[in-house]
């Protein structure tokens, strides 16, 4: 008993130490915790800062990432170690980050930042995605191998792939990423993107709802431009895509009012799966009233009074509000109101349009302007130009320092920047940079050089044989530079020169070679351009190429050149006048002209009167270019005494020096019909006529009609080629006396629809649609407009800066020519190295 009770109180001792500690434990643990309470923090020192978890990264660069440094004093808890955990965070490096207390004594402490690092992305790989989309999302993902697979990253992805295929009419798209180790790289994973595309998704049917104004056809046509039932544009489809369903919405409703539904409204709309190929869409509209302009009052006009400003509107009282065209009048158009207010200096005119009284259809606008002071040109600046001198871009510009600002002299400028073919046109740019405390304006001009240059391999048939070509092209070639060693790069350049040097053969049968130089600012004041060139060219009659013989059509001549701009009826027109010689050697040449045996020589003037207005070289959206040339030579019959009505003169001394003259009419119109749609017009003239009846027409300088109209075959025969797609090369030219072709007149006319698939300095394609018709005629007596040969075709140019334009156009001729029935119906025009004309 006594034992047990001893027992018994040792127990109830030990116990009551026990609790004793542990109730100190804990009141020296809740003590610690108050010392970091986050409702008192604590000011402490850090002694030392230590890394943990770290394999692939130096922990000097995570140190330096967090920016906690042995010595700084910090709240503990504080800010100062949220933003660390946030800095290590938004590297993307990590997956887990967390700061620890490591080590405390009093008011000093030592840290541990604990890192777990993320897996690095090794490879990524595609499931159900073809080859040729996996090289476009490869250029189009953001996520690239040895990035950090965070979910993040993946959901971006996932997001750029969806896109991808919806917008090639895949709706039902599905795309999954998984992320497996990759046991070949530690810390590596390989990511995986499964992609569903499911059936590419067109639109079935669109209807309308509420529509009264405009039936539900001119609708589809005019309001949704993308999203389309039957797309005519073969180079739109007609799948669905949401993007451009949402942007239809919007030019549904800008349709309306564009012709005075100001109030309508989409009230809902619904796209809804009619099977999984098609889909079908439903818009409830509110069309509200058309409403008319009542009246137009200008407020704030003291330049120009209020009935100039109405008659440079163009919109008055009872027109219909068409709110697009009013932007248009004011902001948009080469004689907008603002173009007006702009081309006198003031760059800081604006006008607001406020509707101050809408009743019942009628709406009463005011037009609030802030003149604004006029703003000088105080300087203009070139930006871009890495090859180009700067002088040879001033002196295109039509804006000076001094000068009032002017924005049609700006864009004349950019125009005249474009047709020099140095640059991209389209990314072509002016940046005003004004000043308003002295009412002055800094011009930037953006240019992005373009290689100009052309190195021509070029294959065609023309002048019924198959002919080669190697030339090269120096575009903006420099004289000045030549002898100066640093200029080679590869060839000197900047000064806007252009030198070409072409030869063209196909073996033993045909050579040819051409030089060209032309200078486009004579001097360097003025542009007056000096033209300089040589033709040499060799046909030998041969049956077969390896069979030459001593029967030949020879040419040899030059030409010098002078033309320049003029300023009346503007400074769009230019004369240009030429002095050139020819000498034809004939050796039993047979069928192409009236005699086989002589020599003939061509000494001629050329005069050119012109005006070219197109915006750009490669592919033109306004403009036009319009030319009347004459080209004559003396009337040696007149004065030099011989009797050419003898019947014993040769023909060998009768053309010893031909006599004509030539004229010729040209007119090329270019417009913007919708977007990059271009709709081009060509028409064409010719004539070539005598002095003296008893002479005749001339066998040279005439027109071969028919075909792709190379224009480097040009004088093959001594004549010039003018293409008439649809038919068959020189078939249109008639025959005459001993079988020889000679036409002396023709005329040539050209629908043409273009549209681009690519603008860019690299290259430029462009697809089109024509019809063309023409003739040709021996006399001017046989000659009729009306008896036309027709054609319609489609093709294709593509233009490579080192190449120039190549084409391919397939066309059908509709009229049989005359003993000749294989010349019309379907024929392809393929070229290499120089547009068709």
């Amino acid at each position: 008993m006594r034992s047990s009770g001893r027992l018994n109180f040792l127990l109830r001792l030990l116990s009551i130490g026990v609790l004793l500690l542990a109730l100190t434990v804990q009141a020296h643990a809740q003590k610690s915790e108050a010392d970091f309470s986050y409702a008192t923090p604590r000011r402490v020192v850090i002694q030392d800062v230590t890394v943990s978890g770290v394999e692939y990264i130096d922990p000097r660069v995570l140190l330096q990432i967090v920016g906690l440094r042995k010595g700084d004093t910090i709240s503990l808890p504080g800010n100062e170690i949220t933003a660390a955990v946030k800095k290590l965070y938004s590297q993307s490096l990590f997956s887990n980050v967390s700061i620890n207390l490591a080590h405390q004594e009093s008011d000093h402490v030592v840290l541990d930042i604990h890192v777990e690092e993320q897996p690095r992305i090794s490879r990524i790989e595609y499931v159900g995605v073809k080859r040729g989309a996996r090289k476009d999302l490869g250029e189009k993902l953001s996520l690239k191998a040895g990035q950090q697979a965070t979910e993040a990253t993946l959901d971006q992805a996932k997001r750029t792939i969806e896109k991808y295929y919806l917008d090639k009419g895949y709706r039902h798209v599905k795309v999954s990423a998984r992320k497996a180790v990759d046991a070949q790289n530690q810390n590596a994973v390989v990511v995986t993107f499964e992609v569903e595309r499911g059936k590419k998704v067109k639109v079935k049917e669109i209807e309308f709802v509420g529509n009264t104004a405009f039936k539900a056809g001119k609708l589809r046509w005019k309001g949704f431009k993308k999203t389309k039932r039957i797309n005519w544009n073969i180079f739109n489809s007609k799948k669905f895509i949401a993007e451009n369903y949402k942007e239809d919405l919007k030019n549904l409703i800008d349709y309306y009012n564009k012709h005075g539904y100001r109030d309508a409204v989409v009230v809902r709309d619904s796209v809804y799966n009619i099977n999984d190929k098609r889909v079908g869409i439903k818009v409830w509209l509110d069309e509200g009233g058309q409403y008319h302009i009542r009246d137009v009052k200008w407020v704030g006009n003291t330049v120009y009074p209020s009935p100039v400003l109405n008659q440079m509107l163009g919109m008055g009282a009872s027109d219909v509000y068409d709110q697009e065209l009013l932007h248009k009048r004011l902001f948009v158009d080469e004689n907008s109101v603002s173009t007006m207010y702009m081309d006198e200096g003031y760059l800081f005119f604006n006008v607001q349009p406020v509707e101050t009284n809408v009743a019942n259809d009628s709406v009463t606008l005011e037009m609030r302007i802030v003149e604004g002071p006029q703003a000088t040109i105080s300087e203009v600046e070139i930006l871009g130009n890495n090859r180009t001198n700067e002088h040879v871009i001033r002196r295109e510009l039509r804006t000076y320092p001094g000068d009032l600002f002017s924005k049609t002299n700006i864009m004349r400028s950019l125009r005249e920047l474009a047709a020099l073919g140095y640059f991209n046109p389209e990314t072509l740019g002016i940046n005003p940079v004004p000043n308003v405390s002295d009412g002055t304006v800094k011009l930037q001009y953006t240019v992005e050089e373009k290689s100009a240059d052309q190195l021509e391999l070029s294959a065609g048939w023309g002048a019924g044989m198959f002919v080669g070509t190697l030339g090269v092209k120096f575009a903006n070639f420099s004289v000045q530079r030549l002898f100066k060693k640093e200029a080679w790069r590869p060839i000197p350049s900047g000064d806007g020169q252009s030198l070409s040097i072409h030869w063209s053969t196909n073996g033993t049968q045909y050579q040819s070679l051409n030089f060209s130089f032309v200078e486009p600012w004579l001097g360097g004041r003025k542009p007056t351009s000096l033209s300089l060139s040589f033709l040499y060219s060799k046909y030998d009659y041969s049956k077969f190429l390896w069979n030459p013989s001593d029967d030949y059509f020879k040419i040899i001549g030059g030409a010098v050149g002078i033309g320049t701009r003029l300023q009346w009826p503007d400074d769009y027109f230019t004369i240009y006048g030429e002095v050139s010689y020819q000498h034809f050697v004939l050796r039993n040449w047979r069928d192409e002209f009236i005699f086989s045996n002589g020599r003939t020589n061509n000494l001629s003037l050329k005069l050119v009167w012109g005006r070219n207005s197109v915006d750009q070289p490669i592919y033109p959206r306004s403009g036009s270019n319009f030319s009347l040339s004459l080209q004559l030579t003396p009337p040696y019959s007149k004065f030099n005494g011989k009797d050419y009505s003898s019947p014993d003169m040769q023909p060998n001394e009768r053309y010893k020096w031909i006599e004509y003259h030539k004229w010729t009419a040209k007119a090329q119109w270019y417009a913007a019909l919708w977007g990059d749609l271009v709709l081009f017009l060509n028409a064409q003239l010719g004539y070539l006529g005598y002095y003296n009846k008893t002479v005749g027409y001339s066998p040279f300088e005439g027109f071969d009609v028919g075909g792709d109209g190379l224009a480097g075959y040009n004088y093959i025969y001594g004549r010039e080629a003018v293409g008439l797609r649809g038919y068959a090369n020189s078939s249109l030219t008639p025959r005459v006396q001993n079988g020889a072709r000679m036409a002396n007149i023709y005329d040539k006319f050209t629908v043409e629809l273009r549209y681009p698939i690519i603008l860019k300095p690299q290259s430029s394609i462009y697809a089109l649609v024509f019809a063309e018709g023409g003739n040709a005629w021996y006399d001017l007596n046989k000659f009729n407009p009306f008896e036309i040969h027709r054609s319609v075709g489609a093709g294709v140019r593509v233009f490579l800066p080192m190449l120039g334009m190549l084409g391919f156009d397939i066309a059908y001729g509709f009229d049989p020519v005359v003993g000749n029935p294989d010349a019309n119906k379907w024929q392809p025009h393929f070229l290499i190295g120089m547009p068709l004309q």
